[in-house]
């Protein structure tokens, strides 16, 4: 080889290393900037509680579909220093101590004690217009004349708490009106202790008392007791609302003259419970009139316990009491016990259209004299003991009656008054191009989050352990947290029905434990995209049925409403589950992607269910569906 030909290999060689070289640093310095733009994006802690749950996903989710969001935004905000901090206080069980840190740091549900106080003693008439949870302790005791408007009080807010404990008190010619009350609230709660003892005329009206409210809790203890022609009227009381409660214990009690007036108390409601304890006792010429009362009403519950006990020429009226609900039930023990020429009417009383369940038991009877008792057109399923057997009068007492042909005979539009149209519907009507009745699908639950497991775990959760709970979340006796506290746990150890597995579930992670042991790791969990179309008419879209339309199992969950996020979860044996999308009726646009569930096996459920008062069949007949709400969930095997 020739010195040239060496000098031009040479050259080749340093040609390729320079290459070689510029390639690496090149290679280089792209990985440097790599490094370092990377550790300018901060990454997740691994400590956090979504952290902790995306892991816990992965490990039991076997499918590698994309993560639910709407699930996951429903974990505890709770730092992972905030986390092991209240999991360390309930592990030692002193979470009580800094239960409102707790609230306001992992977002639950608290009520605070703390309100804020009224002037007790003021001179001239007052108007509470757009006003909000105050304390009217004593306000108006001792007025002369003038009156008291709260109009728009605690109107849609979360938690409207208004205390008017000895609220006008011995006070003369005093009027007090209370329109539209707390309306479209959510866990409202009013105590009337000691209203108007011992007033002297005047009155009180309530109007549109907490219409359309989810748990209203109240409390008439003592209400107009020595009172003397102090007229109360109660009119569109509690109308529209979701379970609750409403006490009258010794309410005008020795009053003399006092009428009282309940127009549409509880009407439309769902499952309202009153107790009338001592009402009336001992009261002089009382006139009680209970018209529309708990009509179209959806298992309403009421007791009259010593109603009119020892009273002198009482007057009560009930006139289209219960009038079209479904079911219910009513007790009367020891009404007008002793009383002396007291007058009862009862008018199309308990005309439920499923049987309802009454109980007249000592009723006129243990010294009673001159009592009137007269039923006109009263319902079935009645019992009456120890029943005064003069001076009373059964007129058009209707007799019971099997239905025929095994389903249920309906009316029609009457007897649907309180299951909301489009609530339930036919399978048939999932089908692209029908026009529809949306039902109200938003979630009037307040806004709370999931406890990390960590502090769910170490929490009690069972009625035996009431005391403990109450501690902890500073709930008093009788309280509206109690009541809260009580109706979740009663749900929850209620025995599962025929067929079905059902758990209560504080944490993300329980909710995919019980749904991964009904269903097997490959489960997909959906909810309805959104709340448009609600309260409307909707156009069905593109509908596409879960698992290919086939009879499958699902799990579903139901918010419960408690201090932390806690959903009720039950297995659901032969459904069908269906994607569909949710079209504008007029410009045919997608406003929403709704999830349906249709329930093809309903011969366990109950003859007087809503769905079969609004769709007119009766059990095992018909298929029912309904949309997934907002907020609620259903659990199935993946595609």
């Amino acid at each position: 080889m020739d010195r040239r030909s060496v000098k031009l290999n040479i050259s080749l060689l340093l040609f390729f290393f320079f290459l070689s070289s510029s390639s690496t640093a090149y290679s280089l310095a792209q990985t440097n900037a790599q490094i370092k733009k990377s550790s300018l994006v901060p990454k997740e802690n691994p400590f956090t509680v979504k952290a902790s749950l995306v892991r816990y996903w992965n490990k039991q989710i076997s499918n590698k579909l994309p993560k639910p969001d709407f699930l996951f935004s429903k974990a505890s905000p709770l730092s992972a220093v905030e986390a092991a901090f209240f999991t360390n206080l309930a592990t030692q069980k002193s979470l009580s101590d800094h239960v409102s840190s707790l609230c306001s740091s992992a977002k639950l549900l608290c009520f605070s004690n703390s309100k804020a106080d009224i002037d007790k003693t003021p001179k001239k008439d007052a108007d509470f217009a757009v006003y909000s949870n105050k304390k009217f302790a004593n306000y108006g005791s001792a007025r002369l004349g003038g009156g008291d408007n709260f109009k728009n009080y605690s109107d849609g807010i979360n938690f409207a708490s208004g205390e008017f404990t000895k609220y006008s008190r011995s006070s003369t010619g005093h009027r007090e009106d209370f329109a539209s009350y707390a309306a479209d609230g959510n866990v409202a709660t009013g105590n009337f202790t000691s209203y108007a003892a011992g007033a002297t005329g005047g009155a009180g009206t309530f109007q549109n008392y907490m219409p359309r409210v989810n748990v209203p809790d109240l409390r008439f203890a003592s209400y107009d007791s020595d009172g003397n022609n102090h007229k109360l009227t109660f009119k569109s009381y509690v109308g529209d609302t979701n379970s609750g409660r409403e006490f009258f214990i010794s309410y005008a009690k020795n009053g003399n003259g006092v009428p009282a007036e309940f127009a549409t108390y509880g009407d439309t409601s769902n499952v309202i419970g009153s107790s009338f304890n001592g009402y009336g006792e001992s009261g002089n010429a009382a006139n009680d009139s209970f018209k529309a009362y708990s009509s179209n009403s959806n298992n309403p519950n009421n007791n009259f316990k010593n109603y009119g006990s020892g009273g002198n020429s009482g007057i009560d009226s009930f006139e289209s009491y219960r009038d079209s609900a479904n079911a219910g039930t009513d007790t009367f023990t020891s009404y007008a016990r002793g009383s002396s020429s007291s007058k009862v009417n009862f008018l199309n009383y308990g005309k439920s259209f499923n049987e309802g369940k009454d109980t007249f038991k000592g009723y006129g009877t243990q010294g009673a004299k001159f009592p009137t008792v007269g039923f006109k057109v009263y319902g079935v399923n009645n019992s009456f003991k120890e029943y005064s057997p003069k001076g009373v009068n059964f007129a058009g007492y209707t007799k019971k009656t099997a239905p025929t042909g095994g389903s249920l005979k309906t009316s029609g539009k009457r007897v649907n008054r309180w299951v909301e149209e489009g609530k339930f519907f036919r399978e048939s009507m999932l089908k692209e191009g029908t026009v529809m009745k949306m039902p109200d699908i938003r979630d009037k639950m307040p806004g709370r989050s999931f406890l990390p497991r960590t502090i769910s775990s170490k929490l009690p959760f069972s009625t035996k352990e009431l005391t403990e709970l109450k501690a902890i979340f500073h709930a008093q006796d009788n309280s509206t947290m109690e009541h809260v506290i009580l109706n979740a746990l009663a749900e929850c150890e209620r025995a599962p029905s025929p067929g079905e597995t059902k758990r209560c579930v504080g944490s993300i992670e329980d909710m995919i434990d019980f749904a991964v042991s009904v269903l097997g790791h490959n489960v997909v969990v959906r909810t309805t995209d959104n709340v448009a179309g609600s309260k409307g008419d909707i156009m069905i879209g593109k509908v596409k049925g879960i698992n290919g339309g086939r009879v499958t199992q699902s799990v579903s969950c139901h918010q419960s409403l408690y201090p932390y996020l806690l959903y009720y979860c039950h297995s659901v044996p032969k459904v069908r589950v269906y994607q569909a999308d949710i079209l504008n009726v007029v410009a045919k646009t997608k406003i929403n992607h709704g999830v349906a569930i249709c329930h093809v096996d309903t011969s366990s459920w109950s003859p007087g269910h809503g769905a079969f008062v609004a769709l007119g069949s009766g059990p095992g007949l018909i298929e029912v569906c309904h949309w997934i709400f907002e907020n609620d969930m259903t659990w199935a095997m993946a595609d």
